[in-house]
């Protein structure tokens, strides 16, 4: 992936509720795809919704930190790409 589509970094998965916290470097808004990538491993999904202190928000600003619903396990530094 190239880095201009880098979204953020996973910086915390909450295994038991399937939830990525992601430290954002760009604009991320509901309903868009990325793709969580580290090597050759990831994913892609489209973001059906997005919190920040269990709060739903439709946008998420850099530098926000934000709870992102996965449907695949993700491991802290794995990066988030617009796909």
């Amino acid at each position: 992936m190239d880095k201009k589509d880098l979204v953020g970094k996973v910086i915390h998965y909450y295994d038991k509720i399937g939830v990525a916290i992601v430290r954002l470097e760009k604009v991320l808004k509901a309903g868009d795809k990325v793709k969580f990538s580290r090597g050759d491993d990831g994913f892609e999904q489209v973001v059906e919704s997005m919190q920040i202190e269990h709060a739903a928000i439709e946008q998420g600003k850099p530098k926000q930190e934000v709870g992102i619903k996965v449907n695949q396990p993700v491991h802290e530094g794995m990066l988030v790409y617009l796909a």
